[in-house]
């Protein structure tokens, strides 16, 4: 065949649930349809593109070459459809049924997540969010495949097919041990660079906020571990001689859940501040407006971590 003349389009829908399944059954069931419907919906797809599409296997179905190629663009026709639909039905989150995909860096899920999902719970009980893991070297990745919807961390700029919102404006503090060395006393410069201190980074990086102005104080400080989850992070404070100095209200959870002490740093230091970015074709998508508006309100609501001055 040439172009799409004489195809039905109903059938893309087919190839692609079998495709992300690369199983009939399990097609069926994604698609609400019977087995023997989608076993004969491929069969006239595979006369009418001259191909086999899929292939038995132990597990189910596996692609040729052609329905490979044909994968990523019959994927992303039909987001794209059903983005465009969504966006211009009404939204009432009390009735709505929708699934919300965010990407979130740990410290912005840790941070905001909770009071999201309480406050979706009560307002949309019929949505669900669904988080996935974000950072500066995938996050635009995610919103252009479409695993997610919006992205949510500390996040260079975009170009201009997305649009950038500002969330929280975050200070630093440092988070020990109470009975650290350094949690009485006056916390000077030498003295904060006088012990290991511990990185989170999801990314392995081993440069942190705070390694540029240090260097250029001249007083670079000591890295003792680098961690990639936040969950490790206490008991490491409470075994050992480590200190972290991370975003206020991480440290401030951290401290209150944990048993932690948090200072503030000897040294000035740039804010940080997350961002939520989102492509421009969901500006008009009014649920996805509802939770760029619900995630704006609860962002400013978060309360600034305060800490014990020396």
């Amino acid at each position: 065949m040439s172009g799409l003349d004489g195809l039905d389009l109903n059938l893309l829908r087919v190839f692609d649930a079998v495709a992300r399944e690369r199983h009939v059954t399990r097609a069926a069931r994604r698609l609400r349809l019977s087995q023997p419907a989608v076993s004969n919906a491929l069969a006239r797809l595979r006369v009418a593109l001259n191909d086999e599409l899929f292939l038995r296997s132990p597990g189910g179905v596996e692609p040729t070459a052609l329905a490979l190629s044909l994968m990523g663009p019959v994927a992303e026709a039909l987001d794209r459809l059903e983005e465009t639909l969504v966006a211009t039905a009404p939204f009432d989150p009390a009735t709505a049924r929708r699934v919300f995909t965010i990407a979130m860096s740990e410290y912005a899920e840790t941070v905001l997540a909770p009071a999201l999902l309480e406050a979706m719970m009560r307002e949309a009980p019929g949505c669900m969010l669904a988080i996935s893991h974000a950072d500066r070297t995938n996050a635009f990745a995610l919103l252009e495949s479409s695993v997610a919807q919006m992205a949510v961390g500390v996040l260079p700029e975009p170009t201009a097919l997305y649009t950038k919102l500002r969330l929280l404006p975050e200070a630093f503090m440092v988070l020990m041990r109470p009975d650290h060395p350094l949690a009485q006393g006056e916390l000077t410069l030498e003295r904060y660079v006088s012990v290991p201190h511990l990185l989170h980074s999801p990314n392995g990086s081993r440069d942190g906020a705070l390694d540029a102005p240090l260097r250029e104080a001249g007083h670079p400080r000591r890295l003792g571990a680098v961690v990639a989850h936040l969950s490790a992070v206490p008991e490491i404070l409470k075994r050992t001689d480590m200190i972290m100095t991370c975003s206020a209200r991480l440290a401030q959870l951290l401290a209150e859940a944990h048993g932690l002490v948090c200072r503030p740093p000897p040294i000035e230091t740039h804010h940080t501040r997350l961002s939520l970015i989102f492509h421009r074709r969901f500006e008009a998508d009014r649920g996805h407006a509802w939770l760029r508006r619900m995630i704006l309100a609860l962002a400013r609501e978060t309360p600034e971590a305060e800490a014990p001055h020396a």
